[in-house]
């Protein structure tokens, strides 16, 4: 037995403006930057340290629903270059995602390497301190990767832990667990950052035409 309603199909009535209902969400919405980011990846002579700096944009988007599952999100995209560089480092796109009902935070991913996830976890809409799972065999919140990264770098766990601090930055630390192709002991690949804010987020779509029409009326 699920603790899912019968009614899967009615949805729930929502509040049109996201930022005011993103929960633990709340102190990452808008543009960000980050100068002191730091890297260790797998090389074949061993671990090597990278710095690395970022722009990660969070944008609010409409309310989302799952039949009666109500879910308010942010759209984001990220951009990592290596310090005085202007090739791409790593480039990330996905959601955040905040379910009021039950507490759930969801992160989803893609990178142009070929490999999406799913990570989750639960948490209170005013916590400053959430952590996220995904593990390669969950059906649910999982990896799925392409056929050459499964024979290399297989990943097993993706975690990402979230700070966000009294001084409006916010920071995470992640942990990319991968079991790779001649080596005895999974590597640990990890990542780290504090952002600062540069600009504001855009309210989402419907939240626009709320106050567009509140505007004229």
């Amino acid at each position: 037995m699920s603790d899912f309603p019968e009614d899967i199909y009615t949805e729930p009535s929502a509040d049109v403006h996201t930022l005011n209902n993103l929960g633990p969400l709340t102190g990452m919405a808008g543009i960000w930057t980050g100068t002191r980011g730091l890297d260790v990846k797998p090389k074949a002579d061993g671990p090597r340290k990278q710095a690395f700096v970022e722009r990660i944009e969070l944008q609010p988007i409409d309310p989302v629903t799952n039949g009666p599952q109500l879910f308010y999100g942010l759209r984001y995209y990220i951009h990592i270059t290596k310090p005085d560089q202007v090739k791409t480092y790593h480039e990330q796109v996905g959601y955040w995602l905040w379910e009021p009902a039950t507490g759930a935070v969801i992160q989803t991913l893609a990178i142009p390497r070929g490999q999406i996830a799913m990570a989750s976890g639960t948490t209170t809409a005013d916590a400053s301190s959430f952590e996220l799972v995904a593990k390669r065999d969950s059906t649910a919140y999982g990896i799925c990767s392409n056929p050459f990264l499964e024979h290399a770098f297989t990943t097993v766990e993706y975690r990402i832990k979230v700070d966000i601090h009294a001084d409006g930055t916010w920071g995470y630390d992640e942990d990319t667990v991968m079991l790779i192709r001649g080596k005895d002991e999974p590597f640990h690949h990890t990542d780290r950052n504090l952002l600062t804010k540069i600009a504001e987020p855009t309210p989402n779509p419907m939240a626009l035409q709320a106050l567009a029409a509140l505007a004229a009326a």
